[in-house]
């Protein structure tokens, strides 16, 4: 995904909690049924839980959750005045616990847990690369057409996101498009779909250069929800280079979403609000 340094366009989101009949969960599932066509899709607002330093280098580009600690996926090459790296990160601390330089001139971007290895997409360069997300020692490359911006996974494909208003599903083996959907808001192509999660059976995607995250249908590419994150970086946290809302990572076990942006300071846990 192109870099843009803008002040007020970076977001961090988290969402967490388990679904009992008496404990509120922190990401409420959307519910596919309507009652009429014409059915205006949820917006969601937040409440923070917690709140993580975050390393302010990190043009983070993608961001997963596993086993208590993040993986992180940060963007930039040289002609953008930056390195491309993967990092396993400390939650509560931001300490980076290892890290690797992506070769120039590569621009990383989404990044992707699946069947114990991790996948890592490049910006314009058509390919991406997997490695052991104990090492990091690289095992392979995996070709995609066009260009690579966000990626997550269903539990059975990965899910690829190219900056346009389509989703494509990938076999992981083979890397083979499977199929895809489109993503419409309202008779409109819901363009520059990002950093991609698989939350509760629903795709997270944020919208680039936007305080917002859609939620939506991986079977038919149906708006499900929005969540609008206005303000959650404050203003007195950001710097010249602060950049836009993007990284979204989500513990299944425990229930939490968490979201950062690129050279954010800060990592936030949130609950999800109804508007």
């Amino acid at each position: 995904m192109k870099p843009v340094y803008s002040l007020y366009f970076s977001l961090l989101l988290f969402l967490s909690g388990c679904g009992g009949a008496n404990v509120p969960t922190t990401v409420q599932v959307a519910s596919t049924a309507t009652t009429s066509t014409s059915a205006e899709p949820p917006i969601y607002t937040y409440e923070i839980v917690n709140t993580y330093p975050h390393d302010p280098t990190s043009f983070t580009q993608g961001l997963v959750f596993e086993n208590g600690v993040f993986y992180e996926s940060a963007g930039l090459n040289a002609a953008h005045n930056g390195h491309s790296s993967l990092r396993k990160v400390e939650v509560t601390t931001g300490k980076v616990l290892k890290k690797i330089d992506v070769p120039e001139p590569h621009f990383a971007e989404g990044l992707a847990l699946f069947g114990g290895k991790l996948f890592q997409l490049t910006w314009q360069d058509h390919k991406g690369f997997i490695y052991d997300p104990d090492t990091f020692a690289k095992q392979g490359e995996f070709p995609y057409s066009g260009e690579g911006w966000g990626l997550t996974h269903d539990g059975k494909s990965l899910i690829l996101s190219d900056g346009t208003h389509q989703l494509r599903f990938l076999d992981p083996e083979t890397f083979k498009e499977q199929r895809r959907i489109s993503v419409y808001d309202k008779q409109n192509r819901l363009e520059e779909l990002n950093e991609l999660e698989y939350v509760k059976g629903e795709i997270f995607a944020n919208i680039w250069q936007t305080d917002r995250i859609v939620r939506i249908d991986p079977k038919d590419g149906k708006i499900l929800g929005w969540i609008d994150l206005r303000d959650l970086l404050k203003d007195e946290d950001q710097r010249v280079d602060t950049d836009v809302l993007n990284g979204i990572a989500y513990d299944a076990a425990q229930d939490r979403l968490y979201i950062t942006g690129k050279k954010w300071p800060k990592l936030f846990e949130i609950r999800l609000k109804k508007k």
